[in-house]
C-alpha cells in the first residue's frame, strides 16, 4: 500500500473537458465559450452595483432644455456607476471636472470605457475611443456627429447595463 502526503483527492482526467488550445481526443480544438448576443447575460469577473438604464431621448431632450448642463450630470452619473460597477475607469468626480475643463477628452473617454465594460466580460467593444471621432469631425454638421456618437455611446451603455440585469 502506498502512502501519499497530497490531501487533494485525485480527479478523473478523462472526465473534464481539455481546457481551450488542448486538441481534443477526437481531433481539433475546442472553441471558447461566448455569450449570445447583445442581451445575453455576460459572465465575467466579479461586479459591484448595476448603472441605471438611460433614455436616449429623455437625455437628448434634458440636454436641451439644460442648454447642455444635463452632459456634465450624465457624464458624473455615467462614470460613476461604471467605477463603482468594475473598481476601473476615471469616476464620476474626474469626469465632471474633465468635462468642465477639457470637454473635448469627454467624447474620446466615455466609449474607451464603455467598450472596457464588453472588453471584460471577453466580448467584442461596440464602441471605443475611435468612436469619438464622430463627435470631433462631425460634430460641427448641425451636431449630427455629437448625436450619432451619443445614439451609439449611451446606447452601447444600455445594453451592457441590461446584459447585467438592469431594467428599462
Amino acid at each position: 500500500m502506498t502512502e501519499s502526503n497530497d490531501p487533494t483527492p485525485v480527479s478523473d482526467p478523462a472526465a473534464a473537458p481539455p481546457p481551450y488550445g488542448t486538441p481534443a481526443p477526437g481531433g481539433g480544438v475546442p472553441a471558447p465559450a461566448m455569450a449570445g448576443g447583445p442581451l445575453a447575460p455576460m459572465a465575467g469577473p466579479a461586479d459591484g452595483p448595476i448603472g441605471k438604464v438611460r433614455s436616449t431621448g429623455t437625455c437628448v431632450l434634458l440636454t436641451i432644455v439644460t442648454l447642455g448642463f444635463y452632459t456634465w450630470y450624465w457624464y458624473y452619473k455615467t462614470h460613476d456607476e461604471m467605477k463603482q460597477h468594475t473598481g476601473n475607469g476615471i469616476g464620476g468626480p474626474i469626469a465632471l471636472i474633465l468635462a468642465i475643463l477639457v470637454g473635448i477628452v469627454m467624447p474620446f473617454l466615455t466609449p474607451n470605457e464603455v467598450g472596457g465594460l464588453y472588453e471584460r466580460k471577453g466580448q467584442p467593444k461596440p464602441v471605443g475611443a475611435a468612436t469619438g471621432l464622430w463627435y470631433l469631425l462631425l460634430g460641427w454638421f448641425f451636431l449630427v456627429g455629437a448625436i450619432v456618437w451619443f445614439v451609439k455611446t449611451n446606447g452601447a451603455l444600455n445594453e451592457y447595463w441590461k446584459s447585467q440585469g438592469a431594467t428599462a
